[in-house]
C-alpha cells in the first residue's frame, strides 16, 4: 500500500533517487517544447547558459517524475499551486539530479473530506550540490481517515 497524507508530518524530509540528463534527452525536448538554441546547439560553448542546457520545464519535469516516485502516495498527488519558482543554475549534459522534499505545513482539508493539503519546499540538486530548481507548493492528496 502506498502512502497518505498522514505519512508526510510537519519538518518531514524525503530525498528522491537520481536521474542523469543527457544530450540527447536535452535535445529532444527542446525540439518538442522550447526551441531555443541554448537549448538545441549542442556545440553551443558560449552563450548565458554556458553551453547546451536543459530547458526550465524539463528540469521540472524531471523533478516531477523524481518527486512521485518518491512520494508514494496511493491515488496520486494533485498540485494545487507553486510559489517563487526558480532556477538558479543550468542543468548541462551530465548532470545527475535528485529532489530534497520538506513539509512545511500539513493540515486535513475542510472542504474535501478524506483529502489533505501539504505545503512543501522543493529543491533540486545536481552532483555537485548546486540547487538548479527550487519552488514552494502546495499539494492536496488522499488521507487514510475518511477512506
Amino acid at each position: 500500500m502506498g502512502r497518505a497524507f498522514e505519512d508526510f508530518p510537519v519538518n518531514s524530509r524525503f530525498t528522491s533517487s537520481q536521474k542523469k540528463i543527457s544530450e540527447a534527452e536535452i535535445v529532444e525536448f527542446a525540439r518538442r517544447y522550447d526551441p531555443q538554441p541554448f537549448h538545441l546547439e549542442t556545440d553551443a560553448s558560449e552563450n548565458l547558459l554556458g553551453g547546451l542546457a536543459a530547458s526550465g520545464w524539463q528540469t521540472a519535469a524531471v523533478s516531477m517524475r523524481l518527486f512521485v516516485e518518491t512520494m508514494q502516495v496511493e491515488g496520486g498527488i494533485i498540485g494545487r499551486a507553486i510559489d517563487e519558482l526558480r532556477w538558479p543554475a543550468a542543468v548541462h549534459p551530465g548532470d545527475t539530479l535528485r529532489v530534497e522534499i520538506e513539509i512545511l505545513e500539513a493540515r486535513l482539508s475542510l472542504s474535501k473530506p478524506g483529502y489533505g493539503l501539504i505545503r512543501y519546499r522543493s529543491l533540486t540538486k545536481n552532483q555537485e550540490e548546486k540547487v538548479v530548481q527550487s519552488f514552494i507548493a502546495l499539494a492536496i492528496l488522499p488521507a487514510r481517515e475518511g477512506r
